[in-house]
């Protein structure tokens, strides 16, 4: 009896091992069959993020910049009377210029401002003018009017810089002129002082006009 007690404890030693060794095994293979899974998981948003990457990297592409610069002069608001009663809009007034010798005065009016302003710049670009530079300068003293606007300009050295304020000097910079002396003897509005300093600058003429219109070389008219 007391051997087959021994044999009975024996084989439920074994059994038990075995079971053991099977849970083992199980266990093993459900761990490597979830390892290719979360290979696979931690692989897709990899291979996402490389085209959300290479998606903002097409998207970020600089833009070519224009060469023509905008400066907003005013904005006032105006009120027109009507028969249901008074209709809001504003105006915008609006310098034009590449800085290269073109120049431009836009005013436009709208019920939005951002909408203003762009029928302005549309406005500006549409009376844009070449303006005579020599050298830094303008070739000689010019004074013209606009309105009730009236502007003085002079010629100055290098060195000088810009001698104006308000609108003058935002057509006088957009224009490309870096030194020159002007002074406002009219209105001192915006309008009316751009429209006078752009008047100034249409009757501008070079060495060159003004030899022709004498009959003489330029050799002749600069001695």
């Amino acid at each position: 009896m007391e051997n087959n007690e021994e044999l009975n404890v024996e084989e439920v030693k074994a059994e038990e091992t075995a079971s053991t060794e099977n849970e083992t095994v199980t266990e093993v293979n459900a761990q490597t069959a979830e390892v290719p899974e979360a290979v696979e998981q931690e692989a897709k948003p990899s291979k996402r993020r490389g085209r959300s990457r290479k998606q903002k990297i097409e998207t970020t592409e600089e833009k070519p910049q224009s060469e023509w610069s905008e400066n907003v002069v005013q904005i006032s608001r105006v009120t027109k009377v009507v028969k249901g009663g008074k209709k809001l809009s504003f105006r915008a007034i609006v310098i034009v210029g590449n800085k290269k010798g073109q120049v431009g005065v836009g005013c436009a009016k709208a019920s939005e401002v951002i909408i203003a302003i762009q029928k302005a710049i549309a406005d500006g670009r549409k009376n844009v003018i070449t303006v005579p530079i020599f050298k830094t300068t303008i070739p000689h003293p010019v004074q013209a009017k606009s309105g009730a606007g009236c502007v003085m300009l002079r010629p100055a050295s290098q060195g000088t810089g810009i001698i104006a304020g308000g609108a003058v000097r935002s057509v006088l910079e957009l224009a490309g002129i870096e030194n020159i002396l002007a002074k406002s003897l009219g209105s001192k509005a915006p309008l009316n002082a751009a429209n006078a300093t752009l008047e100034a600058l249409k009757s501008l003429s070079t060495f060159g006009d003004m030899a022709k219109k004498r009959g003489l070389s330029m050799a002749e008219f600069l001695n």
